[in-house]
Order: structure tokens, then C-alpha cells, then sequence
């Protein structure tokens, strides 16, 4: 199914139903997707094996974020959110801490209410300087789509050194100060069925939630074509009643779909 990049490192901004004016930064390569996941649902198609992977330059990305941000506040322009995205994770540029550093210098220059958000697998939180980072930006927006290892595999395809445990140790270190965003669908995969809307999956994913204590949860489902095929929305009302049961714990919920 045809999926997309981002071919720009600044893009936008667009409206974003859970980010308002949103401004996106893509630190991965225009042409390819690289990332730590191989999510079967990923709106940029399948992760490039490839070796070959150039980050854009720290200096390129201050650069370009500067212009945009100088131009629009001369414009008169909103922006709430800068957001990082883009075509994979953006946690695996060598330099995100110290690109981190400086998307604050810059907004608080032009636009210091807007807020910086991560959007993140949530894979490299065990590594110091990616954890101190993220605990900087306002919204810390960190993936758990399952609280169970076999699902995390079909649905994510995490790289080789992937730990479930290890990654939800560091999720309840955040000690509140991040968002949990989850997808849920349902279909096959290489004659597999999942749904991580299950009462088993659920229930299990409700006491992470518990224990992760975020200040928000974000749940979803597809919108956009997916790489693999045989994959399905969840409907509305289903993930409304999965927000109800968040919000039992006093845990402010927002849903897309």
C-alpha cells in the first residue's frame, strides 16, 4: 500500500488534532525510513536495512529551524507545538540531546510558549543522554502498544537488542513526566491474527498504565495506508470504552481515529 517520507528536515506546520499548529523536524534521511521498530502499521512503510544512513548535520537542523521560526514570527504565524518526527526514530540521531539543547534556545527566543514534543518508540529510553533529553521537552510522547512481549514483536518488530522489561523500567522512571501513545488494530500478519483490544491485552496494558502513571494517554488507530496489508481500524466506540477505562485511573485520555 503506498506510504510516504517527509522529504523536508522542517515541515509544516499543520494542524494537528492532538498537537494544535504543530511544526515538524524530521533529524532521519529525506529518502528512507530508519528506525529502530519496523512497525507493520507505519504511515513511512517499511524500515531501510541499509547501513548507509545519514542524520542531518546538528548545525543544518539549528539552521533551518532558526529561519523557519524568525519567518513565521514575522509573519505573524501561530505555532503551539514543534514537534520531532519524521521518517523513523528520532531518538537515534548521534546528536538529539544537544539538538534538544538547542530547539529550546530557539523557541524560547521566538515562540516561547509553543511547546516541544518527542515523538518516540520509546526503544532508546534506557540510554542516559536520551532519557535526560526527553525529560527536557514538554511533551515527552513515548510508544507502548502491548504490555505483552509477542504482541510487541508482531506489531512492532523491534530490533535485535529490544527489551519489553527493561524499556517499561525506564517508562515508570519518567516518574509521571511523559505521555503514553498507544495504537490499537486488528487483522493478520504473515498468518498471524492480533488484536491488542482483547480483554486479556487490555487489562494487562491498563496495569502499566497504572503504574507508569502518565500524565496523559493517547490512543489511536490507523488513518493512513499501512506498508503491510490485512490490517484494520478499530472503530470509534471501541476506543472510546478503552479511554473509559483510563480515565477510571484519573489519567487524562485523548483519542484520534
Amino acid at each position: 500500500m503506498a506510504t510516504f517520507l517527509f522529504d523536508e528536515i522542517i515541515f509544516g506546520p499543520v494542524q494537528s488534532r492532538r498537537l494544535g499548529s504543530s511544526l515538524g523536524i524530521n533529524l532521519l534521511p529525506n529518502d528512507k525510513k530508519i528506525c529502530s521498530f519496523d512497525c507493520i502499521y507505519c504511515e513511512c512503510g517499511w524500515t531501510d536495512s541499509g547501513n548507509n544512513s545519514t542524520f542531518h548535520p546538528r548545525e543544518e537542523v539549528r539552521e533551518n529551524l532558526r529561519v523557519k521560526l524568525e519567518s513565521m514570527k514575522v509573519n505573524n504565524e501561530p505555532l503551539n507545538t514543534i514537534t520531532f518526527a519524521g521518517n523513523g526514530e528520532p531518538t537515534l540521531h548521534p546528536h538529539f540531546d544537544l539538538i534538544i539543547q538547542d530547539t529550546i534556545g530557539i523557541r524560547n527566543r521566538y515562540f516561547p510558549d509553543a511547546q516541544i514534543a518527542v515523538l518516540s518508540n520509546s526503544s532508546l529510553i534506557h540510554k542516559r543522554k536520551i532519557f535526560n533529553a526527553l525529560k527536557k521537552v514538554d511533551q515527552n510522547i513515548l510508544k507502548l502498544d502491548s504490555a505483552f512481549e509477542e504482541t510487541v514483536e508482531l506489531l512492532n518488530q523491534p530490533y535485535k537488542g529490544f527489551n519489553l522489561q527493561r524499556t517499561i523500567d525506564y517508562l515508570i522512571r519518567f516518574n509521571g513526566q511523559l505521555i503514553i501513545q498507544t495504537m490499537f488494530i486488528r487483522g493478520e500478519y504473515k498468518g498471524k491474527k492480533f488484536d491488542n483490544t482483547t480483554g486479556k491485552e487490555i487489562n494487562a496494558w491498563l496495569d502499566l498504565i497504572e503504574k507508569i502513571k502518565p500524565e496523559q494517554v493517547m490512543i489511536y488507530t490507523i488513518a493512513r495506508d499501512t506498508p503491510a496489508e490485512n490490517i484494520e481500524p478499530v472503530p470509534f466506540d471501541d476506543l472510546q470504552n478503552i479511554a473509559n477505562k483510563v480515565e477510571k485511573l484519573e489519567i487524562p485520555t485523548q483519542i484520534s481515529s
